[in-house]
């Protein structure tokens, strides 16, 4: 698959991520052919002239290579059971979720079985950063079908790294949402005492900005954190508590303590508790800030 033959690519999922992929592939010439459950974001991306259809088997009928990126690993084994009952041709599948590794090889076995490859392909980036295609994609499996889709990968990321061995790209995306929850909250944390001492939250976000504090979390939290407002939500915090679950999980499975990780739990919890599931994980601000007994004025 090169780029001067751009022809159709099914997605299954259509959600904040999976719909700004299939958003900036149809802008970048591809025939795109995608699935999804929710009626409403089938409408949004149909407007859109996204190609829609009534199944993931359908999308796999009619496209080489179907993307997948789903919120639940059930989804996926459903997903992946059509496309294997469709006694299609080979087909590379490319699955952009975070899951465990037990759901993904799972689902590589059933497709695997059916004469397809599935490669293991979690994304790095959140869903504003799919919009602008500042993502980077942990590619695993097949390396010679990573190589035939990489074209295509690169229509919506600015980065794609072949790691090897199936299952190595979600081990990695483990490493980095690690982090990635821990500056989240290290930020709110920040903002917080700030706060308290009597700095303005803007100020507090262009300074950190231009030093060594910095981090591209902050970069991306902090706008949200400084207006105190966090209904624009790229990842939602409801979502994020199943992620940080399968790396607690996975941590313990291999025997790595994770105490940075462990701390920040109680947070996305109370988070969680405070009725904020589906706000930005960036909301985890209102937990410290409630904390330290900071009332913001109103804007």
């Amino acid at each position: 698959m090169t780029s001067a033959g751009k022809g159709a690519v099914g997605i299954v999922g259509l959600g904040i991520m999976g719909g700004a992929i299939a958003r900036n592939l149809h802008a970048g010439g591809w025939r795109v052919i995608g699935f999804d459950t929710n009626r409403m974001r089938c409408d949004e991306l149909r407007a859109a002239g996204i190609e829609i259809v009534a199944s993931a088997q359908e999308a796999a009928t009619q496209a080489p290579v179907v993307l997948v990126s789903l919120s639940r690993p059930d989804a996926l084994t459903s997903t992946a059971t059509a496309i294997a009952a469709a006694k299609l041709p080979r087909r590379i599948v490319v699955e952009l979720s975070t899951f465990s590794l037990q759901d993904k090889q799972a689902a590589e076995a059933v497709l695997r079985a059916a004469g397809h490859v599935l490669l293991d392909c979690p994304i790095s980036g959140t869903g504003a950063q799919a919009k602008t295609r500042d993502l980077s994609i942990y590619a695993s499996g097949d390396t010679k079908s990573i190589e035939n889709v990489r074209p295509l990968l690169l229509d919506f990321a600015r980065a794609v790294s072949d790691l090897g061995a199936f299952g190595n790209g979600t081990k990695m995306k483990f490493v980095a949402n690690l982090l990635v929850a821990i500056h989240n909250v290290a930020s709110a944390e920040a903002f917080a005492l700030g706060m308290k001492a009597g700095l303005d939250p803007k100020q507090i976000l262009e300074l950190v900005k231009s030093g060594v504090g910095n981090s591209r979390v902050f970069e991306l939290r902090g706008p949200m954190m400084a207006e105190g407002r966090y209904d624009d939500a790229t990842m939602k915090i409801s979502v994020w508590q199943k992620d940080m679950a399968i790396i607690r999980e996975f941590a313990q499975e291999i025997g790595c303590k994770v105490p940075l990780l462990d701390a920040t739990a109680p947070i996305y919890d109370a988070a969680l508790a405070q009725g904020l599931g589906q706000q930005d994980t960036a909301a985890v601000s209102v937990v410290l800030e409630e904390m330290a007994g900071i009332k913001r004025k109103p804007s």
